[in-house]
């Protein structure tokens, strides 16, 4: 099977303009803005890359540790260094042969303290629904309980006793940087006052009530109060309207110019799946840009793929992941894992009911305010529908199990045109599941709900509305209800808890990948490719690691089993949910994939993962006594010297399983189809588990030094602790990529899948790109631990001469043995030679 190039240039950028071959991607903050960026460039050109990959840098929310933030769309972060130090950083680059890419949000804007920050939302909040800006914000002007006021849910308690403790205040002066007083303080709030309604500050009851805003208690938005589209759940960053051309005109503007002006190659989108009309959107960007190269965040589940009617080059790259990550794990070890999930948990759910109970909570805790909005249009789309009139009880009930019965992000239908074949197939089958979950109960109303989603029930402006809004709420429930709450309920194998996966997937075999990755080839081959991000809930190398114990799942179970009960002995555990033995199995998988960890590092992840389960405590219902539990026994698991040593003994069994798999994954995703990004640090082992913990500052001189060392050396080195293999396999491979890019990224470019055979053929990934360049990357280490287990097991090379680019060893076409291939280093590039 060979893969033809690319079948249309829709999914290419328009002749003429650039794309990267490789990316890097630099978290920037204030700590490391443009000139500390600037400093590393000489190493990534080093290194190979051909790109800098610019986490979002326009002006943020003071002391934004990511940028996803943004306060103002027209300015660059000046804690980051301003527009002269991004030009500067861009100049450096140009003249190291590097160039950049950034990383947009056109979905949302942060309206956190100080609110003056934010123009576009001060404005609003002064003027009203009649303000410049007033209709950048998808906000209910018309709500029921606050007509033309938006609410602000920023309190700590009931607004007459803030009054009454003089904790809110009105002032003359303004906040400066521009905005001038009169405005209202509370604390690090700062809200405007409306012209006119100045000579009502001595009473600052009618003061606020003559606003445009309405400020109320943090906690009403979880009784479904809430009158503005927001990012998820988080009520600090709002939606905003980039399907109108102006608001997306001046939204983008900074980023259209820089592509013009040549200090960017690309973008990458955040989040489009929350826009009102993520297809008009790309088209729209893909037109103001003159096509230059984009790629979107967008989380396909299993099965999904883009819309081919996307004028894009592909996703930011968890799809990619997902696979590579998938041919890490035996699939013969499902029972027993499963097995030992459910006798050492007690839990026997698989995933499926787990995500339909987390979707669930997310519906009725979190998103109730969403809920509420689309009910709110369903009772006017009903009001002009033909349907029989039903109970709004009934439909909000209906409603609910559509929701959580969506199986993907969202639908892509555009009132007015054709339904996509693959929106219908998930609207149709969530219908099917709800009905099933109702048991028959509300047909009619489910009915009526997928009629209104296609936009057939009504053609009136709530029926469009609706459209759009169920499908920007689908992507919310996915997210918070799987990636934020179920993957925090479910462990059987943490490795396959990521964003886009499906842990009740077990495993991908070889050729599942091959076809995968055969059609990335022919439909997206400048699509981006990724192991790591700042989202993702665990590095790499701690999901290579993990993987190993589906190779050794008895091994495993003798371990932990022995740990819990020596945890046990030591009276750690409190009691039978402090902690359960569900939380007791995450910590023992997180601590032997991330082995070692601090205190500190264990103990803030598992206080975020046990919040984010939302099982016995939340971010916002705290459970001191659970907390404390969990603080308690993960730290008197570091604590106690004789079970550290089971542990350090166990990893240190593993962990050369675990390097050798990080190597397998890597050299896959460095030359397979796309654009292969390379997270901050990860040329180097990472044992990074979820945010803020994978966002630690690198040390990019221990890399540089290393860096010269095996340079100077240039010989293959030794697998082990210092990670100087990963870092020499990586800067090999994005060098041979940089040298000669049309191997990997030209428009006639190929991927064609290598016959394996023998004993162990299905322990090897084999693969050759446009007949120039083989990689051969062995899976299930463990098995291949002797020196007779890959005896009999060749790869059939393409005909011609081969050098390992790693070795320097030449091998002749035709049928080899793998044990020659991987005998001095463990995976293999070969280059035909000329």
């Amino acid at each position: 099977m060979t893969s033809a190039p690319t079948t249309t240039n829709r999914h290419r950028p328009a002749a003429g303009r650039p794309h990267p071959v490789s990316t890097y991607r630099v978290q920037l903050r204030k700590d490391f803005g443009f000139e500390k960026t600037q400093r590393i460039v000489s190493y990534l050109k080093d290194l190979g890359v051909s790109h800098l990959y610019c986490s979002p840098y326009m002006q943020a929310t003071p002391g934004s540790a990511h940028g996803y933030d943004v306060v103002n769309h027209s300015v660059i972060s000046e804690e980051l260094g301003g527009e002269s130090g991004f030009n500067s950083l861009v100049k450096e680059l140009h003249k190291h042969g590097l160039r950049a890419i950034a990383d947009i949000v056109p979905n949302h804007v942060s309206v956190a303290d100080p609110e003056n920050l934010n123009p576009y939302w001060w404005d609003t909040l002064k003027n009203g629904r009649n303000a410049k800006y007033g209709d950048w914000f998808d906000v209910e002007w018309d709500h029921p309980k606050m007509k033309d006021k938006v609410l602000l849910p920023v309190l700590g308690g009931q607004l007459e006793d803030l009054i009454k403790g003089g904790e809110i205040k009105y002032e003359e002066k303004g906040p400066g940087g521009g905005v001038e007083g009169p405005v209202i303080r509370y604390y690090t709030h700062v809200f405007p006052v409306k012209k006119g309604t100045e000579h009502l500050k001595d009473d600052l009851t009618k003061l606020l009530d003559a606003q445009h805003y309405q400020l109320a208690f943090w906690r009403v938005t979880l009784d479904g109060t809430l009158n503005y589209r927001r990012f998820f759940d988080v009520t600090t960053l709002a939606g905003i309207r980039v399907e109108e051309q102006a608001i997306f005109a001046e939204s983008h503007k900074v980023f259209i110019q820089q592509l013009k002006d040549g200090l960017l190659d690309g973008l990458r989108v955040d989040h489009p799946d929350g826009l009102a009309d993520p297809q008009q959107y790309v088209e729209r960007l893909a037109k103001a840009t003159d096509g230059s190269w984009v790629v979107i965040e967008k989380i396909l589940e299993e099965g999904e793929e883009l819309p081919a009617s996307w004028p894009c080059s592909g996703t930011s790259g968890y799809d990619s992941l997902i696979k590579i990550t998938g041919l890490l794990v035996d699939q013969k070890a499902e029972n027993k894992l499963t097995q030992l999930y459910q006798k050492f948990t007690g839990i026997k759910d698989d995933f499926a009911s787990v995500v339909y109970t987390s979707k669930r909570l997310i519906l009725e805790k979190s998103l109730v305010a969403e809920v509420e909005r689309l009910m709110s249009l369903l009772v006017l789309v009903q009001q002009d529908s033909s349907s029989p009139k039903l109970d709004r009880a009934a439909v909000r009930e209906a409603l609910v199990e559509v929701l959580i019965a969506f199986d993907v992000y969202r639908a892509y239908i555009q009132p007015g045109n054709p339904a996509p074949a693959d929106s219908l197939k998930h609207l149709n089958h969530a219908a099917s599941a709800a009905k099933k979950a109702l048991k028959g109960k509300r047909d009619a109303e489910v009915d009526f709900i997928i009629s209104a989603a296609k936009f057939e029930a009504s053609t009136s402006a709530p029926a469009k509305e609706f459209v759009s809004r169920l499908q920007q709420t689908c992507g919310p429930v996915m997210a918070k209800g799987i990636e934020d709450t179920a993957f925090y309920r479910y462990f059987r194998l943490a490795a396959l808890n990521e964003v886009g996966g499906d842990p009740g997937v077990f495993g991908k075999t070889v050729d599942e990948f091959h076809a995968w990755t055969a059609e990335m080839q022919r439909s997206w081959s400048l699509s981006m490719t990724t192991l790591s991000t700042h989202d993702t809930k665990r590095a790499e190398d701690v999901r290579a690691r993990l993987a190993v114990l589906s190779e050794i799942p008895d091994e495993w179970e003798t371990a932990v089993t022995g740990w819990s009960a020596r945890a046990e002995k030591l009276g750690l555990r409190k009691s039978d949910v402090l902690p359960d033995k569900n939380t007791e199995y995450l910590l023992w998988q997180t601590l032997v994939g991330a082995y070692p960890i601090s205190a500190e590092r264990l103990t803030a992840y598992m206080d975020k993962a046990t919040r984010e389960g939302k099982v016995h405590t939340t971010h916002t219902e705290h459970n001191e006594a659970f907390d404390s539990a969990v603080k308690e026994f993960a730290e008197g698991v570091l604590a106690d010297n004789e079970l550290m040593q089971s542990v350090k003994e166990f990893v240190g069994r593993i962990a050369i399983f675990g390097r050798l798999n990080a190597l397998t994954q890597k050299v896959i995703q460095l030359t397979m189809p796309g654009i292969p990004d390379v997270y901050q640090g990860c040329e180097l082992e990472d044992l990074s588990l979820v945010d803020p913990d994978n966002r630690r500052p690198v040390d990019f001189d221990e890399r540089i030094a290393l860096l010269k060392k095996l340079d100077a050396d240039n010989k293959a080195p030794a697998v082990d602790a210092s990670g100087a293999a990963k870092l020499f396999l990586v800067s090999r491979i994005l060098r041979l990529r940089r040298d000669h890019p049309e191997w990997f990224v030209g428009e006639n470019a190929t991927y064609t899948p290598l016959a394996v055979s023998g004993p162990k053929a299905q322990s090897v990934i084999a693969f050759s790109r446009s007949d120039r360049v083989v990689t051969v990357a062995p899976r299930f280490w463990t098995s291949l631990n002797s020196e007779t287990a890959a005896q009999g097991t060749v790869v059939k090379l393409p005909a011609g001469v081969w050098e390992n680019a790693l070795t320097k060893k030449n091998f002749q076409g035709g049928e080899v043995d793998l044990e020659s291939m991987v005998c001095a280093f463990p995976v293999a590039v070969l280059v035909k030679k000329d």
